[in-house]
C-alpha cells in the first residue's frame, strides 16, 4: 500500500492570490465591480496605480 503525501505549498499561493486582491480593494478604493474585476486583473490595477505615483 503506497502512502499518500499532501503538498499545502497550492493552498498558500491561494491564499497569497486573497491577500493581493484584498490590498489591491481596500489600497485603491476600488468600487464594487472594479473589485469583482481584480480578481483576475489586480496586477494590473496596481500596476496602473504605481505607474500614476511617479508622474
Amino acid at each position: 500500500m503506497e502512502r499518500a503525501t499532501v503538498d499545502p505549498a497550492p493552498g498558500s499561493l491561494v491564499l497569497l492570490w486573497i491577500a493581493g486582491w484584498l490590498f489591491t480593494i481596500g489600497f485603491l478604493h476600488l468600487a464594487f465591480w472594479k473589485a469583482v474585476l481584480a480578481i483576475v486583473l489586480w496586477p494590473y490595477y496596481l500596476g496602473l496605480a504605481f505607474s500614476r505615483l511617479g508622474h
